[in-house]
């Protein structure tokens, strides 16, 4: 939750159209420096100097489209793990300027997001396909 001075301070920063677009979508005011964009569009973006600590990196995220597979509209699950970590304070530098990170997609990796449907109704479900090694027991009342 923002102060009323500090809400003007990132309006008058940022502008009212993407002060009412961080309203609807991450609910406070943040105004910092563009890092850059990752593969999937997702902006991310630093301020080191007025903000929290461990506050200081929030995802601007492209998609913002409900699932009702989703129980969360923006998840972890939606960035690259090397901008996860970034997030995350694991590393200090972001992957554009981290030589590690910056190797790209690599060749096990799937072109394409998929995200972690985990405590959701797409969530994968084991099976059984042996026969039970039991029966259940079933009572039968005979009659008086």
């Amino acid at each position: 939750m923002s102060t009323i001075l500090r809400t003007l301070r990132n309006i008058r920063r940022i502008g009212i159209r993407d002060y009412l677009h961080q309203m609807q979508y991450i609910g406070d005011t943040k105004a910092g420096t563009y890092i850059a964009s990752d593969r999937y569009g997702n902006k991310f973006y630093e301020n080191v100097e007025d903000e929290l600590p461990l506050r200081t990196r929030w995802v601007d995220y492209k998609d913002k489209e409900y699932s009702p597979y989703v129980l969360s509209l923006f998840t972890p699950t939606k960035i690259e793990p090397g901008w996860h970590a970034w997030m995350s304070y694991i590393v200090d530098k972001p992957p554009t300027e981290d030589p590690v990170l910056r190797a790209g997609q690599r060749s096990w990796e799937l072109p394409m997001h998929v995200p972690n449907m985990s405590a959701s109704r797409a969530a994968f479900k084991t099976y059984s396909t042996v026969k039970p090694k039991t029966a259940a027991w079933e009572p039968v009342a005979a009659p008086r």
